[in-house]
């Protein structure tokens, strides 16, 4: 009897767990429990079999894959039946997806994809009060429901797809990177938020997550995987203090190590200039009246960056840092001011000249939705190529692979498509194609967001070699500020639009001036 009441505090056991594709195993034996409330991690690199793990216990495994071991869910195996399969996955297992953008419809407004996920287990006449009550629950204002996604900040979709997740009332919640994308001050919310739902709730958690930070916050327990195969399983407090294990050991330092900063390369030239930068957009449509102001997302912005200079830019969801980005790569215009690269002036036009195109590259926050899910990877890196006039199909060839190998990738992957990569190497073959023309100014909308902490200081200093050996200039969007102290020479924080701080790295975090300096500072997440 005692056994039994034993087992039953197990909301999941997994019992010598493999998953194959073809011959090659992704999951090799792995065994692990997570008990009835328990917050559980699960950490390690990229392709390492952390999704697939729990993917095989929400019954979502790709058809390809071949399973063999056994995954208990409340003491009782799981149905094979897909049917009794997606009614355990509704009602009792909630999962979180890592890109909140790719996982909502664009064409539906966010209250309606909730109603969906609420109408298969609650009667019609509940929907609108759970949906009431599911905002409330992740602290969103009721308006938010009849908004579309793109309409939505990062945090904003993050808290849309909890609700989603809690549309029944699962007794086990599985997080896959649900923070990654997200700047400090939401990923603190956010983590605050399902801590405080599993404690209400008394649910489980499975946290999968590459930010050691995260995990150390938020999980009680913590599972290792490398290469499908688990290295180590203890308790929050001796993984991050005592590691056993040399591969653990690995990715605790790589969480801690700083990267040093180039020194002696000359930044005194200006490069680009950005004048009085402002975006408006409008709101509303022709029938509104009174016709109501345009939303302003950057407002008079100014700055420099030198030649060889490394300049961050940080600050919370929606602040404007990626629409400012994407004016600078040319792909919005812009409504005041203008940008000036090397004496060539542009903003405003519709189409940038070859030149400017060539010189300004861009790296995306998202490497899934930045690549062409039709196209080889190998005819992606090409694309950029046919700004270079003059220019041999040896020579192209030679560039690509010279590009792929310098961000630790193999040659023989670029006959492979997008989504047969994880998703840090789809972030590195981004950085790989925006080098590949030898630009001038590398735009990095948070560049290493998607990549394990033992492959992102490779990533950071493969960059500040590029820097120093083509002269390249970087404006790095990010919001680890512990990454950001290490790699650039100046610092510009933004916050509705505007900068309002502009700093070296070292009078920055030693001496903020704006509050929001000082929240994004003290939201930092350390082991």
């Amino acid at each position: 009897m005692l056994q039994d009441k034993k087992k039953i505090q197990n909301i999941v056991e997994i019992k010598e767990l493999f998953i194959s594709f073809n011959v090659r195993p992704a999951v090799d034996n792995v065994s692990f429990f997570i008990k009835k409330g328990e917050r559980f991690g699960l950490i390690g690199e990229s392709g390492s079999g952390k999704s697939l793990t729990a993917l095989a216990i929400a019954g979502l495994l790709p058809l390809a894959a071949k399973m063999d071991g056994e995954i208990l869910f409340n003491n009782e195996p799981l149905p094979k039946n897909e049917k009794a399969m997606a009614d355990l996955r509704g009602n009792q297992i909630g999962m979180i997806f890592q890109e909140p953008m790719s996982a909502l419809n664009p064409l539906m407004k966010v209250g309606n994809q909730i109603s969906e996920a609420i109408a298969l287990h609650f009667p019609k006449a509940e929907i609108k009060p759970r949906i009431k009550q599911l905002l409330s629950e992740v602290e969103l204002e009721q308006k938010h429901q009849f908004r579309y996604p793109h309409q939505l900040s990062g945090g904003q979709r993050q808290r849309i797809m909890i609700a989603m997740a809690l549309a029944a009332k699962p007794s086990l919640l599985i997080c896959d990177e649900p923070t990654s994308a997200l700047d400090l001050i939401t990923q603190s919310t956010i983590l605050k938020l399902l801590d405080r739902i599993c404690e209400q709730r008394n649910m489980a958690l499975l946290f999968i997550s590459h930010d050691l930070g995260a995990v150390a916050a938020l999980c009680q327990r913590v599972c290792v995987l490398k290469a499908g195969a688990i290295v180590e399983t203890a308790n929050i407090k001796d993984i991050f203090s005592k590691p056993k294990n040399p591969y653990t050991k690995k990715l605790v330092n790589a969480a801690k190590i700083k990267i040093a900063p180039l020194s002696e390369i000359s930044t005194q030239i200006d490069l680009f200039n950005a004048k009085n930068i402002t975006k408006k957009f409008k709101q509303g449509n022709w029938l509104s009246f009174p016709k109501p102001a345009p939303f302003i997302a950057v407002n008079n912005v100014s700055f420099s960056i030198k030649s060889s200079q490394s300049l961050a830019l940080v600050g919370p969801s929606g602040c404007g840092k990626s629409t400012l980005a994407r004016m600078i790569a040319g792909l919005d215009i812009v409504s005041e001011g203008s940008f000036e690269l090397e004496g060539q002036i542009y903003g405003q036009q519709k189409h940038l000249s070859r030149n400017i195109r060539r010189e300004i590259s861009l790296v995306f926050q998202d490497p899934f939705a930045s690549f062409n899910p039709r196209l080889k990877v190998g005819a992606s890196l090409k694309e950029p190529l046919r700004l270079i006039e003059n220019i041999s199909p040896i020579e192209k060839n030679a560039r690509i692979v010279r590009s792929v190998e310098a961000v630790g990738l193999e040659k023989n992957m670029l006959s492979r498509y997008p989504h047969e990569f994880s998703g840090g190497q789809r972030q590195r073959l981004a950085i790989a194609r925006a080098l590949v023309t030898r630009p001038r100014l590398v735009v990095l909308d948070e560049p290493v967001s998607a990549l394990d902490v033992s492959v992102r200081g490779e990533v950071l200093a493969l960059l500040n070699h590029l820097r120093s050996e083509f002269g390249l200039s970087f404006l790095l969007i990010s919001h680890d500020l512990d990454m950001v102290h290490a790699v650039a020479d100046s610092i510009m924080v933004m916050h509705e639009g505007k900068i309002v701080e502009h700093a070296d790295p070292k009078t920055l975090f030693e001496n903020p001036k704006h509050e929001i300096t000082k929240q994004l500072l003290a939201a930092r997440l350390k082991l």
